[in-house]
């Protein structure tokens, strides 16, 4: 009887110990590189394509390193888009992306007094 009662308290430990370490992988996934926070984020659910594919697609056309990100509501294409600042070099480059398609909708030089 006493060795049941032991495998069962074995047994418990291990299940707590599973859920707490898949508990703190889902709530760190905020914290993680490519999967946090960013300005219109409520607009996500309407989005087809993540911001982590977006960022991809922006920095595939214009290297360099983001600097602002958001998801916006904005004509052109189907309306929702990632707008990202992508520095290099020469200077900040504004890249757009349609958040339902995926199709690069700008990719400009960014002007001195950005809006």
């Amino acid at each position: 009887m006493l060795y049941n009662s032991k495998v069962s308290i074995g047994a418990l430990a291990l299940a707590l110990l599973a859920s707490a370490t898949y508990a703190a992988d889902v709530n760190s996934a905020s914290q993680q590189p490519g999967v946090k926070s960013f300005a219109g984020e409520s607009l996500a659910k309407n989005a087809k394509i993540t911001m982590v594919d977006a960022r991809a697609i922006a920095l595939k056309a214009h290297p360099g390193t983001i600097t602002d990100e958001e998801l916006e509501n904005e004509s052109g294409g189907s309306g929702l888009r990632y707008s990202f600042d992508i520095k290099d070099a020469k200077g900040t480059q504004e890249v757009g992306v349609d958040a339902k398609t995926g199709k690069v909708l700008e990719n400009k030089r960014e002007e001195k007094n950005p809006d």
